[in-house]
């Protein structure tokens, strides 16, 4: 393990342990920022542990930092920083930091946007660019929302807790929304390597950590399962050379057997309640992709048709497409996405190039490939697509 790696493994839980003793994100994020420069100089080897070392740092940072100001909140803040450690806190129903500032970042004083794009920030340890591709919005916007997010948490001192029993219910979506965004980053890495196993690690854990808190929210059993099913696939995504292996080709041996059968068993569930909801539809289809020895893409379809109807937005329409193409051909499936407006996507022009390809119009398919490659951003897909370009015969190129 390198000091990246104990970055991205440790941030987010460094961050949210600062930010239970400080009460202050911005100045918990500084110090925690500041005490991983402070790291990539003075170590030659990593500690025996790195994210303790970097939290005691980061305390002491930011205890310096409130010696200096004369405000009376930050003494207040000093005193707590000073606190023994063995004192009660009274920090909520679950002692769990993350979770806890997952809830904070997703207050509902907060826009939508500005929820997600900082409880990735802050929890996921993205950067700026990576969050506006995930979002298809310019840098700015992003780091706008996180600075007024951040500011408005403290002007009007949003609580970092998980909220009581009665609010749960109303303040979930955009947790369950945070919860399956980090996952998605850590399976399909927007820059870097394909696959980010602490993002995905953590954010099963977390989603374990909710589903303990409201074991009867179908949807958040949903959510455990679907991570569950994909989180499966996962040593068999990429192959001995580095390389993306697509659903269709993987060795379906290589998936994690205990993982499928938790997920399985989590759909049925979850369904059993007659409360159907996104993540819930999404982990059925999961659980017909991992059930045999071949996908029942009529199942498939009929899922997704399922899902069209509560979720209609162009990726749900771009995924389902997918399922067309095994059930009713290629060319109704490009009919299907014909119309679609999804700026910045790779995977628009990425699924084109597939349908193209299987209706023998390979110019066409090219020029599609070349649009995806130019608006990936991840080297591994980027090279699965520049390979399956390679393939196209026919043509005039």
């Amino acid at each position: 393990m390198d000091l990246d790696s104990v970055y991205r493994a440790e941030y987010g839980r460094c961050v949210a342990t600062l930010t239970r003793v400080l009460g202050d994100i911005g100045l918990a994020e500084e110090a925690v920022q500041d005490a991983f420069a402070v790291a990539m100089q003075r170590w030659e080897v990593l500690p025996p542990n790195p994210g303790a070392w970097i939290v005691t740092t980061a305390r002491n940072r930011a205890i310096d930092r409130l010696r200096r100001e004369s405000t009376r909140e930050a003494r207040h803040a000093e005193a707590l920083l000073l606190h023994t450690p063995d004192e009660p806190e009274e920090v909520g129903p679950v002692r769990d930091d993350q979770l806890r500032l997952i809830f904070t970042c997703c207050h509902p004083a907060l826009a939508p946007l500005a929820q997600t794009a900082l409880t990735l920030r802050l929890l996921g340890g993205l950067e700026v660019p990576e969050i506006a591709r995930a979002y298809l919005v310019p840098e700015a916007t992003i780091s706008q929302r996180i600075v007024r997010a951040k500011k408005k948490i403290r002007d009007t001192a949003i609580p970092y807790r998980v909220p009581g029993e009665a609010e749960l219910p109303d303040r979930l979506p955009p947790v369950l929304t945070v919860l399956y965004l980090i996952f998605n980053e850590g399976y399909a890495a927007t820059t870097g390597p394909l696959l980010r196993t602490d993002l995905s690690t953590e954010a099963v854990r977390l989603t374990r950590a909710l589903a303990d808190l409201m074991p009867d929210e179908p949807e958040v059993l949903g959510l455990l399962a679907l991570m569950l099913l994909t989180e499966a696939r996962r040593p068999a995504r990429v192959g001995p050379s580095g390389e993306l292996v697509r659903l269709s080709d993987q060795d379906r041996a290589l998936w994690n057997r205990e993982m499928i059968d938790e997920g399985h068993e989590l759909v049925r569930r979850c369904l059993r309640r007659n409360r159907p909801g996104p993540y819930q539809i999404q982990a059925a289809i999961g659980a017909v992709h991992t059930d045999g020895d071949a996908t029942d893409w009529a199942q498939v379809l009929a899922l997704y048709d399922q899902l069209l109807r509560i979720e209609a937005t162009p990726v749900v329409v771009l995924n389902r497409a997918v399922a067309v193409a095994e059930v009713h051909g290629p060319g109704r499936a490009l009919d299907e996405i014909a119309g679609l407006d999804l700026p910045g996507y790779h995977l628009l022009p990425a699924t084109r190039a597939d349908l193209l390809v299987r209706l023998d119009r390979p110019d066409e398919a090219r020029a599609a490939y070349d649009d995806a490659i130019a608006l990936t951003t991840n080297d591994t897909e980027r090279a699965f697509l520049q390979s399956r370009r390679s393939r196209i015969t026919g043509g005039s190129s």
